[in-house]
């Protein structure tokens, strides 16, 4: 048994173990619950203008309002979203720094680049999911298909000689015109552009036939009759364009494509602070002029939380490494 001085020395060991813990701990839970009290910045891996930039300015606004700080956009384009993805995922962990998420270089580039700065399953805390973002398929008017079906017949008629538009090799909307393409049977030319905007400026101009993108981008074209819509990859009709099928109910049961983004911190990212992040951006979602905007700009409002929006991060890795591996689909 210890003597009497020696149980006195180890409470006091004890002791000062304690203290040196609290010490260490209460810093970290207070900088937690006066969370935040310095600005913070949402990286958008894409250049400014497009869905992703919208979406997080909106985002930004909405914090900056509810939360008492500023909230600033650092634009990062380049290599399909990766440069911007790696500058979120070494930020550091305090919830001062988010990432715009999409779909493409959240689950798409980890099957389509060799190698990666960043880990999209362990290198990011998931904090919502803010909209999920229907393509949309879209000719120039100069091309004869009226419908999907007769769009399908043309490019069996001649193998390889449709061309399809897209916002980039490995893309969502590259990998969704893919995806069409395997479940519709056709072989069609697929276009790479450096965004968007110039692959929507060629089908308007009748250098390509056909595009696949989202409805934030074609959407104004379509109603202005500049480009004929047929057919959306929800499984639903967006209110946007009531009148235009989906793919479903053109003959591909079952056809669901698209993207999606969300905001997401680098993992480490305290759960309490997660937590009012998240309380924040489902609370700019269920605002009615929030949702009069998304629908107007095609897009599907959502508020998926964490845990939810990981396991949605993970499931799509999975799908597209299938789509890629089938079509064999590589980085430029």
């Amino acid at each position: 048994m210890p003597s009497p001085t020696k149980r006195a020395a180890l409470r006091l060991l004890a002791l000062a173990s304690l203290t040196a813990v609290a010490a260490v701990a209460a810093p970290a839970a207070l900088a937690q619950s006066d969370f935040p009290n310095k600005p913070l910045r949402i990286i958008v891996p894409f250049p400014p203008g497009g869905a992703s930039d919208q979406l997080a300015r909106m985002a930004g606004q909405h914090l900056a309002s509810a939360l008492g700080q500023a909230v600033t956009v650092e634009n990062k384009p380049g290599a399909g979203g990766n440069i911007g993805a790696e500058a979120g995922a070494k930020a550091a962990p305090d919830g001062y720094t988010l990432l715009l998420a999409a779909a493409g270089f959240m689950a798409a580039n980890p099957s389509i680049y060799p190698k990666l700065n960043y880990n999209s399953a362990t290198d990011f805390q998931p904090i919502t999911l803010l909209v999920k973002a229907p393509l949309l398929l879209a000719v120039n008017p100069k091309v004869p298909a009226q419908n999907v079906r007769e769009f399908i017949e043309l490019a069996k008629r001649s193998p390889g000689k449709i061309s399809l538009a897209n916002g980039g090799t490995g893309t969502a909307q590259h990998l969704g015109g893919v995806h069409f393409a395997m479940t519709a049977g056709v072989d069609v030319n697929h276009v790479p552009y450096k965004g968007s905007a110039p692959a929507t400026n060629d089908l308007l101009g009748g250098q390509v036939d056909a595009s696949i993108d989202n409805l934030v981008t074609l959407v104004p074209h379509v109603k202005a009759g500049k480009v004929r819509a047929l057919a959306v990859s929800s499984l639903q009709r967006v209110p946007a364009l009531p009148d235009v099928p989906t793919l479903t109910e053109s003959g591909l049961a079952g056809f669901e494509d698209g993207t999606w983004y969300g905001i997401v911190a680098p993992k480490g990212t305290p759960a309490p602070i997660v937590e009012k992040l998240h309380a924040e951006l489902t609370r700019l979602l269920a605002q009615p002029e929030t949702k009069d905007k998304l629908v107007s700009m095609g897009l599907q409002s959502s508020g998926m939380g964490p845990a939810d929006f990981g396991k949605l991060i993970s499931s799509d890795i999975a799908k597209y490494r299938d789509i890629v591996k089938a079509a064999n689909v590589r980085a430029d």
